[in-house]
């Protein structure tokens, strides 16, 4: 039997009432056009203040996110640790805020949850976005190579200095921090400037973990460099190796400005790349990977290169990751089997949250089996309990 087609292990911890609902929103994120036309509408409704919140909460939000505040969360953290031996990563899923004032608060909630860390077993990584802080637009003139304004250059210290600040507090409490990636036109600042940090904090052990996607077909080339960079140096690299979140939007830019696409050709050549990846770090020392993958083949290449090179289930130089909401049949089985399973758990008020949850809706309709598998398995689990 495949290991993860066990549903009574997937969804041990999902009451009828809860599995009811994950199978009603799976059913409406397969139909593409509704998930197009329910984007749009909620958008708008959010926009003009239409009072829909309370309808988002109870569906979408409460299904794909942890809560409005990181205390919002501490039920399902235990609920999924204690039954399901399944951590969890706290991600502030707040996005696109371009104020100073937005950074110094993204940088104290990254700090709390440190903290949290710290103190409970079941969160191991503290995670944040690059434009949680600073501007986007700021890492893309960096990325590009320009210039920038003496006020531009103050900017980006101060972009700089809440990097440092929030590693110094993970080195000191131990706790090791995912810095996720984003659009490729602002991500080679992103890069140079968590090199230098690698350089810096990761002396004794991986602390400092960049995040690859691996639908750009240039990043095996970069993992390459980086490992050369790190041989030399003496560092530890820390990855988080992904697929990719931002497909759509990267074709239609390189094809609007006139450059070719950094993204491969199809999703077989994601597949490969993301394969050859983690084989490359597996195959070499120094290295931590925290695998975040909703793909089963992936998951059982990870399992038998683990073995392969005699990488215990439980060793903490190797996490799987999936998000919550999602691929419940990888996270609890994998910990089932004693590996080491961290769910992505975002939180944060339920209108700063919704491009998060707009893009996960859409990804999920345009990964072709995804919701389908996800469908079919909440179906048989159904079955076995007779609802």
């Amino acid at each position: 039997m495949n290991l993860f087609d066990n549903t009574e292990v997937a969804f041990a911890l999902k009451s009828d009432s809860q599995l009811e609902r994950a199978y009603f929103l799976f059913k409406m994120i397969q139909n593409e056009p509704m998930v197009r036309i329910g984007s749009a509408v909620t958008n708008f409704a959010l926009k003009v203040h239409l009072p829909v919140e309370g309808l988002i909460r109870s569906t979408v939000f409460d299904h794909f996110c942890g809560g409005v505040t990181e205390e919002d969360c501490l039920p399902i953290i235990d609920n999924m640790y204690k039954n399901g031996n399944v951590h969890s990563v706290l991600d502030y899923s707040v996005e696109g805020k371009d104020q100073e004032v937005s950074f110094d608060g993204a940088l104290e909630k990254i700090l709390k949850i440190i903290n949290f860390c710290e103190e409970k077993k079941a969160i191991p990584y503290a995670v944040f976005k690059p434009s949680g802080f600073g501007r986007f637009a700021l890492y893309q003139k960096k990325s590009e190579g320009k210039e920038l304004s003496t006020e531009e250059k103050e900017e980006w210290n101060r972009v700089v200095a809440r990097y440092h600040k929030v590693c110094e507090a993970a080195i000191k409490k131990d706790v090791p921090l995912l810095i996720d990636a984003e659009e490729s036109w602002m991500q080679k600042a992103a890069d140079e400037l968590i090199e230098e940090l690698m350089e810096i904090y990761n002396t004794k052990k991986a602390i400092v973990f960049n995040t690859l996607q691996m639908y750009r077909h240039d990043r095996l080339e970069y993992l390459k460099h980086l490992h050369a960079k790190a041989h030399q140096k003496g560092f530890y690299i820390g990855l988080k190796v992904v697929r990719g979140a931002y497909m759509e939007k990267e074709r239609e830019r390189a094809e609007e400005m006139g450059y070719p696409s950094p993204i491969c050709e199809n999703k077989e050549a994601t597949d490969v790349n993301f394969d050859a990846a983690i084989k490359y770090m597996m195959d070499h020392k120094k290295m931590a990977l925290f695998a975040g993958t909703h793909n089963e083949e992936s998951s059982y290449l990870l399992m038998d290169l683990a073995k392969k090179h005699k990488i215990k289930e439980d060793d903490k130089r190797l996490w799987f990751g999936q998000l919550f909401g999602m691929s419940d049949h990888i996270s609890y089985n994998l910990a089932n089997q004693g590996y080491n399973v961290a769910k992505y758990l975002p939180f944060g008020p339920v209108r700063d949250v919704m491009p998060y949850l707009i893009r996960r809706a859409e990804e999920n309709t345009s990964v072709a089996g995804q919701t389908s598998r996800e469908l079919n398995l909440l179906k048989t689990e159904r079955k076995r309990r007779k609802l």
